[in-house]
């Protein structure tokens, strides 16, 4: 079973978790992490998936309003997709939002992972935009 947890900003689990995003979702697309992006995690909710000491998935929550947070980031390792691991991280996520006196959880999903969240009870709100150079569709869930 895997371990899920919050993760503390600066420490060794958040720079694997920023190698396990730049693999899944920046390098494919071009893109790297600036300083001044990821200095702004600091105040953020930061979770990781874990098999032992390997991550395996994370997302981190960013407060949006006083009532929604937003799910950024949410990278699963090649390895691992299909297997469940992401719905985990997901509960882990929306039960963290919960503790935290959030409402809403929304995300900028790319249109491709639409059927994921489907899947887990998000549905969609407005039409598709073009963010880093691919399609994305604004999804939410009340809490």
């Amino acid at each position: 079973m895997p371990d899920i947890r919050l993760i503390e900003y600066g420490s060794c689990d958040h720079h694997s978790m920023i190698a396990l995003r730049d693999k899944i979702l920046r390098r494919p697309l071009g893109l790297t992490f600036s300083e001044e992006y990821l200095q702004q995690e600091m105040h953020d909710i930061l979770i990781g998936c874990f098999d032992g000491e390997r991550i395996v998935g994370c997302c981190i929550l960013t407060p949006a309003t006083a009532t929604t947070v937003q799910l950024r980031q949410m990278a699963v390792d090649d390895d691992q997709q299909g297997k469940g691991t992401g719905s985990l991280v997901l509960r882990f996520a929306e039960e963290q939002a919960r503790k935290e006196g959030f409402e809403e959880l929304m995300m900028h999903a790319r249109d491709v992972a639409r059927p994921f969240y489907e899947k887990n009870g998000y549905s969609t709100r407005g039409e598709i935009f073009t963010e880093v150079g691919i399609d994305h569709i604004e999804m939410f869930k009340k809490l």
